[in-house]
């Protein structure tokens, strides 16, 4: 596995890969890499010729500076996870790389980004797309692997691919989860060992909410009782427990089409989210 900071050797590579007519897969990160990452690099492999993957901590996506300054930054121990799956490069870009000098530039993608995390979170959703925008740009990739788990970021790159002309297919995983329900996240690493028992509540009380809703309960009854076993089980507060359309994150209030329940909530200063379909 090569290590590469910079896209104009990253362009070299690429270049010599598409003479030979190989397929290319990158998978996007911010590092501290878990299994959940681990599935996407899988199914990188299983559907491309080469793969790369991709470590930023973005700035432009945290609009809590705290948030930014905790966000674990692990690249020998992630290149140490990769190796065995034989990646063929981990592109580490420098910062200039992503945002040099007189940077101007901000993709802001409508609809989707409305609401959810991009109303809890003004300007993320500004800033997973320019960085996005960039690395696939940057990898040159015919395939993009993101998980189900930030389903309304999945959604985002959706859109912008298909707005921008970017000939990438994008291609969602399923959320891989504990044992227990609980989907891999790197911020599960800040729970302790009291709120990690607890934390997989946060997929029972999806999971209770979206059968109810398919045997006939009412979306806003279902979603009350989910919202108090959350609060019950210690998280708050909740920044939303919602029912949208799978199509366009449009709002729904019965299972007229397919649908997802999401939801974002925090346990002990941590912000956790996760979805299921209904």
């Amino acid at each position: 596995m090569q290590i590469i900071r910079t896209k104009a050797a990253l362009r070299a590579l690429t270049r010599k890969w598409r003479a030979a007519a190989q397929s290319i897969g990158v998978v996007p990160t911010m590092g501290a890499l878990h299994p959940g990452h681990l599935s996407l690099v899988e199914a990188a492999k299983a559907r491309t010729d080469r793969v790369i993957v991709t470590l930023f901590v973005n700035p432009r996506q945290f609009n809590n500076a705290e948030d930014l300054a905790k966000y674990p930054r692990t690249e020998e121990d992630d290149a140490r996870k990769l190796a065995p799956l034989a990646v063929d490069v981990l592109y580490v870009p420098d910062p200039e790389e992503i945002y040099p000098d007189g940077f101007a530039t901000t993709i802001s993608v409508g609809g989707v980004s409305d609401g959810l995390c991009g109303g809890d979170r003004p300007g993320h959703f500004d800033g997973v797309a320019t960085v996005v925008t960039k690395l696939l740009l940057q990898t040159d990739a015919d395939f993009a692997f993101f998980g189900e788990k930030d389903y309304q970021q999945l959604k985002v790159v959706r859109r912008l691919v298909t707005d921008l002309d970017i000939p990438v297919e994008i291609v969602g995983c399923a959320t891989y989860r504990e044992v227990d329900g609980l989907a891999m996240s790197s911020r599960n690493l800040r729970l302790d060992d009291a709120a990690r028992r607890r934390a997989s509540d946060i997929h029972s009380a999806l999971r209770t909410a979206a059968d109810a809703i398919v045997a006939g309960t009412p979306a806003s009854q279902a979603l009350g009782a989910a919202r108090t076993r959350l609060e019950q089980a210690g998280f708050g507060p909740v920044d939303y427990l919602e029912y949208r359309r799978d199509s366009d994150l449009a709002p729904l209030e019965t299972p007229s089409a397919p649908g997802r329940l999401l939801v974002a909530a925090w346990l002990e200063g941590v912000r956790l989210i996760d979805n299921v379909p209904v």
